[in-house]
């Protein structure tokens, strides 16, 4: 293992995400009307098919600073891709519905892992005046691994079990990169930067954690139907070409590298006040794709702002969870992402059985009003800060 600098941490982390999060877990919802249509799926059973990723995220991320902690991050980081490469290849050779669940399964998992493994690796590696940084700019990697599947999948047209090999093949240089450049262990590391990350959790810890990781489940539920359904609204409902949904992957992923930013927003106007701001622009989004998702500048606006509101808030998440929990940097992220993926879990199948029962346009709305509610109860500035740490 060479030694990186902080950039090279920062771009390591991102390219890590963007395999993890962009391509093994977001990007199904590019890609599900054409593997719908065909392996025979209908609307409910997609719907199930895309809870299963964030299922398998929470009980990898439950796990997951465990085995940073005895693993050390680069081994942990290495098996978190491997579990990318697998889960991409069964996806490309999916014949049916249960091959296509177990392979989700696996990328669901590679998401879960990656979170407590980045955030160990940049609390044993990166100074503590950086930290906040580059954990949002490995935030901001999702957008990256999001957006390369739009030249992707229109390079490969409709081949989207090419399109899936390709990204493991991506996933594949990522998986060398973590052996040969993520720390080997967390606490030599960390005694270089001066601060041990094993010292036990206060009360007032717990409570914020706890307040952050109820919004963070709403936020979760708001954004299941979009990730899963948004291609697949404009392409059967507002009778638009897959590409369509190509160029919406491109805008959330590009809008959404503004979300690296989310440190310095929480530090500029306050982290009430950016999730409040947030989460409202990401219930605009919904409502906008509600209600006209058969031209393409309103797909395009739609995307963007969801992009630009997902990824704020999930930096938000990261780096206020890594605040609140300074002493355990491997737990910090995890409640709060482990929180959004309860939220997708129950708002994937839910979103499904709406839109069979309702069509598109009210369920997109219904979960457009959640958003407002989700906003309206984070505006009372109870995502507080930092917290003192319990004594060793």
């Amino acid at each position: 293992m060479r030694q990186v600098s902080v950039a090279g941490m920062a771009l390591l982390g991102a390219g890590i995400i963007a395999i993890t999060y962009g391509l093994a877990r977001f990007v199904l919802g590019l890609f599900m009307p054409i593997i719908r249509e065909d392996l025979g799926l209908d609307t409910t059973a997609a719907g199930f098919i895309g809870a299963l990723p964030f299922l398998s995220f929470i009980a990898a991320v439950v796990v997951g600073p465990r085995l940073t902690e005895s693993l050390g991050p680069r081994n942990a980081g290495t098996l978190t891709v491997m579990l990318a490469i697998s889960g991409l290849l069964l996806i490309a050779g999916a014949p049916g519905s249960v091959v296509l669940g177990l392979a989700v399964i696996l990328c669901g998992m590679s998401t879960g892992f990656s979170s407590p493994v980045l955030a160990d690796a940049v609390h044993s590696g990166v100074t503590p005046t950086f930290r906040g940084r580059v954990n949002a700019v490995h935030n901001a990697g999702t957008s990256i691994g999001v957006g390369l599947a739009m030249p992707i999948s229109a390079w490969l047209l409709g081949n989207w079990r090419g399109a899936y090999v390709s990204f493991a093949l991506l996933a594949v240089f990522a998986a060398m990169a973590a052996y040969y450049w993520l720390p080997p262990t967390t606490a030599t590391a960390a005694r270089a930067v001066g601060h041990s990350p094993h010292t036990r959790v206060s009360t007032e810890q717990w409570r914020a954690i706890a307040w952050l990781s109820m919004l963070a489940v709403g936020m979760g539920m708001v954004s299941s139907i979009y990730w899963v359904f948004a291609p697949d609204m404009i392409v059967r409902h507002g009778g638009l070409s897959a590409a369509a949904g190509g160029w919406m992957w491109l805008g959330i992923g590009l809008a959404g590298l503004l979300g690296s930013a989310a440190g310095d927003l929480m530090d500029r106007i306050g982290t009430a006040r950016t999730h409040t701001l947030a989460v409202t622009m990401l219930a605009g989004a919904l409502a906008l794709l509600a209600w006209l998702p058969n031209a393409y500048a309103s797909i395009l606006i739609s995307a963007a702002a969801f992009g630009m509101a997902y990824m704020t808030l999930t930096g938000l998440y990261l780096v206020q969870g890594t605040r609140i929990l300074g002493n355990r940097p491997a737990l910090g992220p995890v409640l709060p992402f482990l929180a959004v993926a309860v939220g997708q879990a129950i708002g994937s199948p839910l979103s499904g059985w709406m839109i069979d029962a309702n069509g598109y346009p009210l369920a997109f709305t219904g979960f457009a009003l959640v958003g407002v509610g989700v906003a309206a109860a984070g505006s009372g500035g109870r995502v507080i800060g930092p917290v003192p740490a319990q004594g060793p």
